[in-house]
């Protein structure tokens, strides 16, 4: 029987009123289930169930301060409800107030010390605000309560990844997969890693692993994984029939629309213009902290991002969804479209300066030194330059760049746990690459520059004065340790992490040749770009 929290002396009344809530919700009937609380509740206001319930509802969809409230009420009623602690940790953490969710985890585990919901909310609230060492010292606690769990040896293995512990890493993956071999999750994780080579044994393992695998996620994750392997092996025609299964197979997950963002690209040149920049000239918030990184995933912005880290002047803050943000509070606001391109153009001086300081308040949060830059790399945000100009005038903006080849089919291999709808098709990953130029060349042209462009090869090539220039136009003085880069300690997330930790090496720029025979439909998207790819060493190329 559900247990039921409260004074109320009806548990049976409870038991099926929560019974009733729980069975709306799994069906997807979220308003039902909250008119059904809120009815229980009039009767019975001191249900702490009920009110735990009801502020789960209301933290879903964002409503915090509700959630906070029904929380505590449930706390007021039932102080030890572990449901309520969890809830109301979660909706603190949501609202930036993540010291007061770890306290509420500490009293719930000062009395259920084995509590592994609470010690999992822990871990990944420690990881978010970047105390990462007591992070991992959560989750060793973790498995030393549940060591036969492979998925805990996978998150585990994560984070070793993400501080650069890479043979810790490598082993926690090692121990998952002996554990559960059929772990697509886990080998494609070993494979994301970049630095480990797949033997034969481990392709046999997959092959197996493949044909036992009964969710398709795992499945997918498998065929990127043996793209891998198969392609350590030189098997490559076997390796490309891999990737291609796996992207079709992901493709079928998602809704891209190329007409929309080539259309989204075009309406960018017309509203984008000398004269709108003219118009605009003052406006926006006049802080230069900001250095944004966009690109192509898979271009090397990550590296980027490693060496300006590197300068105790900068810090990296990685990806950040701030700018994304600020589009979607646009969008609509003046009534002229469902589009941020739309509106942008109707804002007022003043509302393009509040805009901006918007953005310098909400990533101050996540920032953790009193370093006067720091970096936002977040390659997709190159469709809001536009809106990056209008609201930072004084932002930096770097555009790294790689060849159309190499890069996009660096994406065809790679698996993304979200996002990135577009990189599973060549023929859509062609017309991506091609947008993107497109509007940073528009850029160019009316807004000479506002962007600086890096191109990786020649970075590769050419790699101390590269960096000189780009420090040069950032403002910065020279400092060496952005050449020693893979010397920096900071956590990474992005698939580029353990790379970024080597020295500047020029492995892995060719490797696209090895697939050139199945890779027509990509040539043909991007037709025009490629062939006016800047004129970089052919060895490179």
């Amino acid at each position: 029987m559900t247990q039921a929290i409260g004074d109320t002396g009806a548990e049976h009344e409870e038991d099926a009123a929560l019974a009733e809530a729980r069975r709306l919700i799994g069906e997807g009937e979220i308003e039902a289930a909250e008119i059904a609380l809120r009815k229980h509740l009039r009767h019975h206001p001191r249900d702490a169930a009920a009110l735990t319930v009801l502020g789960e509802i209301a933290g879903r969809f964002g409503y915090l301060p509700e959630a906070e409230d029904l929380l505590r009420k449930a706390l007021a009623i039932a102080p030890a409800y572990a449901d309520a602690q969890l809830h109301l940790a979660n909706t603190l953490h949501g609202r930036k107030q993540s010291d007061d969710a770890l306290a509420i985890l500490d009293d719930l585990l000062g009395r259920d010390p084995d509590n592994l919901s609470a010690l999992g909310f822990k871990a990944s609230i420690l990881i978010a605000i970047r105390r990462m060492d007591e992070g991992l010292a959560v989750h060793r606690q973790m498995l030393e309560l549940v060591p036969d769990q492979a998925p805990q040896w996978i998150t585990y293995a994560y984070l070793l990844k993400t501080i650069g512990r890479q043979q810790d890493s490598i082993e926690a993956y090692r121990q998952s997969l002996a554990l559960n071999p059929a772990q697509g999750a886990a080998w494609w994780s070993l494979a994301n890693l970049k630095t480990v080579k797949f033997d034969g044994e481990d392709v046999v393992a997959m092959e197996d692993g493949l044909a036992a695998a009964r969710d398709d996620e795992s499945r997918i994750q498998l065929h990127f994984a043996l793209g891998k392997g198969l392609g350590d092996q030189g098997r490559f025609a076997e390796s490309f029939d891999h990737y291609a299964v796996g992207n079709r197979l992901r493709r079928v997950q998602f809704a891209f629309d190329k007409t929309r963002l080539s259309q989204d690209v075009s309406k960018a040149e017309t509203v984008f213009t000398p004269r709108y920049f003219a118009e605009r000239a003052g406006a926006g918030a006049q802080a230069r902290d900001p250095i944004f990184i966009i690109s192509m995933h898979r271009a090397g912005s990550t590296l980027i991002e490693q060496i300006l880290s590197s300068h105790p002047m900068v810090e990296g803050t990685e990806e950040l969804f701030d700018i994304q943000n600020l589009a979607g509070r646009i969008a609509g606001s003046k009534g002229q479209g469902d589009s941020w391109l739309d509106d942008i153009g109707h804002l007022s001086l003043n509302e393009l300066g509040a805009l901006g300081e918007n953005y310098l308040k909400s990533t101050r949060m996540r920032r953790s030194s009193d370093r006067p830059y720091f970096t936002d790399k977040m390659p997709g945000n190159w469709i809001f330059a536009g809106l990056i100009r209008s609201v930072l005038p004084n932002a930096k903006i770097i555009d790294v760049r790689r060849h159309p080849m190499g890069c996009c089919f660096a994406n065809f291999t790679q698996y993304y746990a979200a996002g990135l709808h577009y990189s599973y098709d060549l023929e859509e990953l062609g017309s991506y690459y091609r947008d993107y130029v497109r509007m940073m060349a528009h850029f160019d042209a009316v807004a000479a520059g506002t962007i600086y462009r890096v191109f990786h090869e020649m970075l590769v090539q050419d790699f101390e004065p590269e960096v000189r220039r780009l420090l040069d136009y950032l403002g910065l003085p020279f400092d060496r340790a952005c050449l020693h880069f893979h010397e920096t300690d900071r956590p990474i997330h992005t698939p580029s992490s353990e790379q970024v930790r080597q020295p500047i090496y020029r492995d892995g720029i060719e490797f696209w040749r090895n697939y050139e025979p199945w890779l027509q439909p990509l040539k043909t998207a991007l037709g025009s770009v490629l062939e006016s790819y800047p004129d970089v060493p052919k060895d490179l190329l």
